[in-house]
């Protein structure tokens, strides 16, 4: 089943974020590999595709795990999550639609 995680950004963590990116990045790319991956992206604090050093208020990924436990268990081991990164994190069933 495919679950969207909705990743919260703890205060003042963008150099952090930008520090663990290529780990957190490759995890994505295992995921991608295995045909599990949708989507994945950040959401930057403001209007602006790159939004320096305004940073991001979270992610979100939609992937596929046999249960919302495996998903849980993915995401609690994300490299953002282990060096404080994601301060929250909230995951629901996602039933595509489109396209």
């Amino acid at each position: 089943m495919l679950y969207a995680i909705f990743c919260e950004d703890a205060p003042d963590s963008l150099d952090t974020r930008i520090k663990v990116r290529p780990a957190h990045l490759q995890r994505l790319e295992t995921l991608k590999a295995q045909g599990r991956l949708v989507l994945a992206g950040p959401h930057p604090a403001i209007d602006a595709t790159d939004p320096g050093a305004a940073g991001f208020t979270g992610s979100l990924i939609v992937a596929e795990f046999a249960t919302s436990e495996e998903a849980y268990a993915w995401a609690e081991q994300d490299p953002y999550k282990q060096s404080g990164v994601y301060a929250k994190i909230n995951i629901k069933p996602f039933k595509k639609v489109f396209p």
